[in-house]
């Protein structure tokens, strides 16, 4: 890439701007921070506009359980014409004709919980058993809305029909009720979504609820960034999510990019992030020296104009006493 110096200005946010020559040298270190990586991020000119564009990792920062959409907006389930046509089971030909499958799968329809008592006996774990599974792997996989159907074929082995079994019931390891599609992501777990620098936070934000198909409005939800010292600082709905990202730095050991809810998290200043991770001992302290200070300031000032009302009384007195002049 070519980071040479220019002149012009590269807006960051509503009535926010910086030069595209301290953006370009950021760049340069977040490119070098992520060599070799799918997540450097390339810029070009368009029409004269400066536009950067790559992946931007979001990660999950929930209280409350989102809603996730049991199929896709452009797919839609048909009424099966057999009881062997529906899942996969049904093969269609180039014409769009149903072809009949070699053998005919053995279709049960399970319920959830009952899915899942017969999983956790055949087995012996549980959902806590599961959490491992998660770390390993963060992102949230999109389900289909199969998650109730459970296919047995002759071919199937028991511990394959378990696993297929528990990969349509749980995401990441944790269960959801399907019928409702209801589910908390992992707290801290990481996605990605691909955006540009002219992407505004509202438009980023739409744009990772439809990735995992989620069916809350993009009007709950907001990006902040959450930096280790406990400082949270909201992104405005006009700012620029992947340019506030390259000026805070790669390293998300220093900062990271949460999608929280608008109503539950409220922003931490510096001032305030730099005392947050002290013991209430200490705390109790800092509050008794600054009790201490303040008192000591109070009585300094009530000299000061205990003075000066001294003084003018005085001078009122002289005036008072000394014969009128003409």
């Amino acid at each position: 890439m070519d980071y040479c110096s220019q002149s012009s200005l590269v807006p960051c946010g509503k009535d926010k701007y910086i030069s595209k020559n301290e953006l370009l040298l950021h760049l340069k270190t977040y490119n070098l921070y992520y060599e070799g990586q799918n997540l450097q991020l390339r810029h070009r000119e368009e029409e004269g506009e400066f536009i950067v564009e790559g992946l931007l990792n979001i990660s999950w920062g929930l209280r409350r359980p989102i809603r996730l959409q049991m199929q896709d907006d452009n797919q839609r389930i048909r009424p099966p014409p057999s009881s062997s046509s529906w899942h996969s089971g049904c093969n269609l030909g180039a014409q769009g004709s149903a072809v009949k499958p070699s053998i005919i799968p053995d279709i049960q329809i399970t319920d959830v919980d009952t899915a899942m008592d017969a999983d956790e006996s055949e087995t012996g774990t549980d959902v806590g058993d599961l959490k491992p599974q998660q770390e390993e792997t963060p992102q949230l996989m999109r389900t289909r809305s199969d998650v109730g159907v459970r296919r047995r074929g002759n071919f199937r082995t028991p511990s394959e029909q378990r696993r297929i079994k528990r990969h349509r019931f749980s995401i990441n390891g944790h269960f959801y009720n399907h019928k409702t599609s209801v589910f908390t992501p992992a707290y801290g777990s990481v996605t990605n979504v691909r955006i540009n620098s002219t992407m505004t936070t509202s438009q980023a934000l739409k744009l990772l609820l439809n990735k995992f198909k989620i069916e809350n409005s993009a009007d709950e939800f907001a990006l902040y960034i959450v930096h280790t010292s406990g400082e949270k600082q909201k992104l405005k709905a006009t700012d620029y999510p992947l340019i506030a990202r390259i000026l805070q730095g790669p390293c998300e050991q220093v900062s990271k990019v949460f999608l929280m809810e608008k109503d539950q998290v409220e922003e931490v200043t510096y001032d305030v992030a730099q005392y947050i991770k002290f013991e209430m001992p200490v705390l109790k302290s800092f509050i008794q020296k600054l009790q201490e200070e303040e008192d000591r300031e109070v009585k300094k000032l009530m000299r000061k104009y205990t003075v000066l009302r001294l003084m003018i009384e005085q001078r009122l007195e002289e005036i008072s006493e000394s014969p009128a002049t003409i």
